[in-house]
């Protein structure tokens, strides 16, 4: 209601009366101004006039306010988000819920589909100098220095197989701070025309990738859960169409399978049938030309066209969290089935498969519990343990059934055999695929890196 004339002696107070307590606001206003500042808006009120919302008429909105409420207002449309796709989930059965008898008889098959796989991988730990300096400072703490040697075997092993150089766009999934690509643009500063591409579902404070400014490197972020991402549909990519390195430290369970899925399926595909031109013929001096190079050559001019040719040259991804991992998502679905395996042996592998760390993590907790940066280590002992329980781990409900060293074993056929399919799915593809150990098991528990380059001599199968 309009406000009565304060009274006598007290006209330096708000004119604004307040209903509940039957008198004038005390506030002093502004020199010139009737009403303080919390009620000055009521100076405008006989002035300004309330309209129905043209995006929904149940609610009103100042006509002077209309265009900035439109920007924000609920029932406006929604910005079509063109890289997003949507997938579901299956519901997963806790290993409490089984028999001794139905155990016995996963791990029967366990073994069985094992038989013949190597188990034991390869060690590639290697370094970069890009890190040299950051790895001999002093000022990082343990846990800082665990995190630089596992970025430096990353980069060394990136280098190894060629994918460290310029013309390139780098697709870090589970970017998180983006750590993984700051390195990778420290190491290739002479490098011209770089692309970075952060994938990450959640916001992250202290974010190191808003620090580059290099003319030569475009870095963007995406904030979308990968399942959701359609890469083929990202602005930046469709611009210049550099190949794709696929990168991603500790990708965690089914983030792996939906980053391969994204980068071999949806992406690839997409491309291969935008680029289905007719080979140009060879003139007769090129192939004299060709003939007299050496072999050495030869090799390095075919590695340039098949990287040329398929959109993604490479892949790097440190493992992790397999008891995370979903069937709807899992790329090696026709390999666990070719071995006689099913969603249902799936979802109590993948959860069994935290049993190849679980005795480790024990000892380090107790190990840690007097040291003076227990707290620290005990956080950093794994990056995404927070999803790691009882009921996975068994220790509930195994008990007098299986030892620790047992059910060590148990977990790692269970990663081994889960990690196998990714290699079977990225094969079938036309990659050479591998596994190997990145860094010590001190430094992390999840120490499997996977890698995949294209293979030379891969043509790929007509479809139907």
């Amino acid at each position: 209601r309009e406000a009565p004339a304060p009274p006598h002696g007290s006209q330096r107070r708000c004119a604004h009366f307040v209903e509940r307590k039957k008198r004038f606001c005390k506030m002093v206003p502004a020199p010139g101004r009737r009403f303080c500042g919390e009620h000055g808006q009521q100076e405008k009120e006989n002035d300004r006039k309330r309209i129905p919302c043209p995006l929904d008429p149940k609610h009103t909105v100042y006509e002077d306010q209309l265009q900035k409420h439109l920007k924000k207002c609920n029932s406006r449309e929604k910005p079509n988000l063109v890289f997003i796709c949507l997938f579901f989930f299956l519901k997963q059965m806790p290993i409490s819920s089984l028999s001794k008898e139905e155990l016995e008889d996963l791990i029967t098959k366990l073994k069985k589909a094992s038989n013949g796989l190597e188990l034991h991988l390869k060690e590639q730990i290697l370094s970069h100098q890009a890190l040299q300096e950051a790895l001999n400072d002093p000022k990082n703490g343990e846990s800082a220095f665990k995190h630089l040697k596992q970025q430096a075997s990353i980069l060394g092993n990136m280098e190894k197989l060629h994918l460290l150089g310029p013309g390139r766009c780098f697709v870090e999934f589970g970017a998180g701070r983006g750590k993984l690509s700051h390195w990778v643009d420290i190491a290739l500063q002479n490098a011209e025309n770089v692309q970075f591409l952060l994938v990450e579902r959640a916001t992250a404070r202290f974010k190191v990738d808003g620090k580059h400014k290099r003319k030569d490197s475009i870095f963007e972020r995406l904030q979308v859960d990968i399942q959701h991402l359609c890469l083929n549909k990202v602005p930046i990519l469709e611009e210049k169409k550099l190949p794709l390195v696929g990168i991603g430290k500790h990708l965690c369970g089914a983030a792996t399978d939906l980053a391969l899925r994204c980068l071999v399926e949806s992406y690839t595909t997409c491309c291969d049938g935008e680029n289905e031109e007719p080979v140009p013929k060879r003139s007769k001096s090129d192939k004299t030309e060709l003939a007299s190079n050496s072999s050495t050559d030869n090799e390095r001019n075919e590695e340039d066209t098949l990287e040329n040719s398929k959109p993604v040259a490479g892949i790097v991804i440190a493992l992790c969290c397999h008891h995370r991992c979903d069937w709807t998502h899992y790329v090696g679905r026709e390999f666990f089935k070719s071995v006689g395996l099913g969603p249902v042996e799936f979802h109590y592998y993948q959860r069994m498969s935290s049993w190849a760390t679980c005795g480790m993590r024990e000892s380090i907790t107790k190990s840690s519990m007097n040291d003076e940066e227990s707290e620290d280590q005990t956080n950093n002992t794994e990056e995404h343990d927070q999803a790691y329980s009882k009921t996975e781990g068994g220790s509930d409900t195994l008990q007098g059934l299986l030892t620790v060293e047992e059910r060590k074993e148990i977990g790692c056929l269970c990663k081994l055999l889960i990690d196998h399919g990714r290699i079977e799915y990225l094969q079938q593809r036309g990659y050479k695929a591998a596994l190997q150990y990145y860094t010590e098991s001190a430094v992390s528990l999840e120490n499997v890196l996977l890698t995949a380059v294209p293979r030379q001599s891969w043509i790929p199968e007509p479809t139907a």
